[in-house]
């Protein structure tokens, strides 16, 4: 039984991710705008984003980032945590991500 508000999230390993993943994921603006605050501001919770989308539609968003392993989830007291792993997508797909950010 899950400790806390949440179920657990499951992450993929990064050597697992393709790039077309990581690509389709970054290809929706409001993806890449979460990205992007991420890499600014740091780790946040998922309600302090700000943008205007639905919370069911940002659960989408972040849930879609996650499995394509450009981000990860956890919990840290009542809040649900987003922190970016762009270190370890580096490491497989040197500057991919920031370059697709730079373009779109």
């Amino acid at each position: 039984m899950p400790i806390g508000r949440w179920a657990p999230v499951s992450h993929p390993d990064v050597a697992t991710v393709e790039v077309d993943e990581v690509l389709k994921a970054l290809a929706d603006p409001t993806r890449r705008q979460i990205v992007r605050l991420l890499m600014t501001d740091g780790d946040r919770p998922c309600g302090t984003f700000g943008l205007p989308v639905a919370a069911s539609t940002l659960s989408h968003h972040f849930r879609t980032l996650r499995k394509a392993g450009i981000l990860r989830q956890y919990d840290d007291g009542r809040q649900r945590m987003n922190t970016l792993r762009l270190d370890e997508l580096d490491r497989r797909f040197p500057g991919l991500v920031r370059a697709v950010l730079d373009a779109g």
